[in-house]
Formats: C-alpha cells, structure tokens, sequence
C-alpha cells in the first residue's frame, strides 16, 4: 500500500484519480452487506459501518482545511491522529484534549447507528465537492500552505498525498473489518 511519500512521487493527476475511486472502492466493498455485517468490530474495534463514518466526517474537516487555507496564509491546522509537539502553542493541552481523536468521533458521532448507504453517499458528494476545488486551484494555489502539527509546512499537493494514503489504509480497514 503506497506511503504518503509514495504518492508524493506520484504525478498529481494520479494521486487526484486515487481520490476520485475510492467513493465506488468502498460502495462495492459495502454494496450488499447486511447492517449486522457492516456493523461487526474487527480486531482493532472498528467495523466497516465505522470506517465509512470516519471517512465521511474527515472529508468535511478536509474541504474546510482547504478554504482556510485559500482564504488565510499558512494556517495552523490539526490532523487527525497527528497531535501537536507543543500542544499548548496550538491553544490545547490540560483540561482541553486534543479535538480530533477518531475514536472519540466514533462514540460520541455514535457511528454505530448510522446507515452505511447513507454515510457513504453522503461522503461521495462530500469528496466530489473537495475534487470540484481541487480541479479548480490555479498553479499558484496549489501552493499555498498550511502548518501541519507533524510535517510543517503543507501545500495542496502535499495534502492529496496524504488524503490518498489515508484513503488507503482506512479501505484496507474496511475490507479486515469485513473479513472479521
């Protein structure tokens, strides 16, 4: 499964065709399954029913990651499962938790009684949406950054490298879940 970096050295127009499959990768991975199916916890606690939310709901902080960064220069900006180093320079820490925790999402967005086809159709109009911008991105501002807690500065180019690999782990998630 090709890294973030892997995807780097990929050109753009191959990492964008990577994002544009993944909608119908997980509709055929789903299509048919019973709610009971999609709802079974694999090892790791997650069922595909739950990958399917989270994709949905980081596709939505995604599209409003690349209006600030349009609209702002070099926003600071949280990444799931990528705490900062200096929490505090980043206004958390203490009795304020670090806000994107996937496993928190799952309980309190309650995944588990969510409709899969629903969740689904919901983030391929969502990534639909991000591609619409992304395909719109003149030269210039497909290298405008953002701050990454992890990687520092992050262009659009940089972000679609790891949306793709994120696309990817999580797919292969969902087919182990399945297989459970």
């Amino acid at each position: 499964m090709p890294s973030r970096d892997d995807y780097l050295h990929q050109p753009l127009a191959g990492r964008l065709a990577r994002l544009a499959k993944t909608p119908d990768e997980l509709a055929a991975a789903i299509g048919g399954r019973s709610d009971a199916a999609l709802s079974r916890r694999a090892s790791d606690g997650w069922s595909a029913k739950d990958v399917v939310c989270h994709l949905r709901d980081i596709e939505e902080l995604v599209i409003l990651r690349y209006h600030l960064m349009l609209a702002m220069d070099a926003p600071k900006v949280f990444a799931v499962g990528a705490p900062p180093h200096d929490a505090a320079a980043w206004g958390i820490g203490g009795a304020v938790p670090f806000p994107l925790d996937p496993d928190r999402w799952r309980e309190e967005r309650q995944y588990e009684r969510n409709d899969a086809i629903e969740a689904l159709a919901a983030f391929r109009r969502r990534r639909e949406e991000v591609l619409a911008l992304l395909n719109s991105l003149s030269p210039a501002q497909w290298q405008r950054t953002s701050i990454h807690p992890e990687h520092g500065a992050v262009t659009f180019e940089d972000w679609t490298a790891g949306v793709a690999s994120h696309d990817d782990n999580h797919l292969a998630q969902l087919r182990r879940a399945l297989q459970s």
